[in-house]
């Protein structure tokens, strides 16, 4: 009896541990001088100002725009090869999610028919900001300076909801400490 418990709490533990799926690919490398990382953005956040296109609140890195929801394919072929790339079938969608780091910022993606499409994006350090140049560190005075006090707060988050989409910004002792942009596709 102790042997039949014992082989079902292991079955168990592996289930769990495997999550939805078991067609994971991993492939990694040092994140040190990758785009992004200090050793790339030298002085800066990597983002250009002006005029930008995409849904919702975008995130620009050296001319690149990244927009929740959108096609994938392009951030790729503008951002090159990421340092670490990650991907699972899918929770949700038929597919594939996927996750490429670059250094100071990450983008989760999620398959929608043949394209990835963006889920989530990432701000992981100070190196990088959103193209309204807010980055962690910020004051919360900036962070409501540069996006207003229309928004939801959910414990330290200030959550901004624009086109179908939400930033999600932590602010703990007036000091911006996480930064992610997140699609509402499966709120919908």
């Amino acid at each position: 009896m102790k042997k039949f418990i014992t082989m079902l709490l292991a079955a168990g533990m592996i289930l769990a541990m495997s999550g939805c799926g078991n067609d994971e690919k991993v492939i990694g490398g040092d994140v040190s001088n990758a785009p992004g990382s200090p050793e790339q953005t030298a002085g800066g956040s990597g983002n250009t100002t002006g005029q930008v296109s995409g849904k919702g609140y975008v995130f620009l890195y050296n001319g690149v725009t990244v927009s929740v929801d959108g096609d994938m394919a392009p951030v790729l072929e503008g951002l090159g090869e990421p340092v670490n790339y990650f991907e699972a079938a899918s929770c949700a969608f038929e597919g594939l999610d996927k996750t490429y780091t670059y250094g100071s910022f990450e983008i989760v993606t999620y398959p929608q028919g043949e394209k990835d499409c963006v889920s989530t994006i990432i701000l992981k350090d100070d190196t990088v900001s959103t193209a309204e140049n807010i980055s962690i560190g910020s004051s919360r005075e900036s962070v409501t300076n540069a996006y207003g006090t229309d928004y939801t707060e959910q414990g330290s988050m200030l959550v901004y909801h624009k086109e179908g989409m939400r930033l999600c910004i932590l602010v703990e002792n007036d000091t911006v400490t996480s930064i992610q942009y997140n699609s509402t596709v499966l709120e919908e």
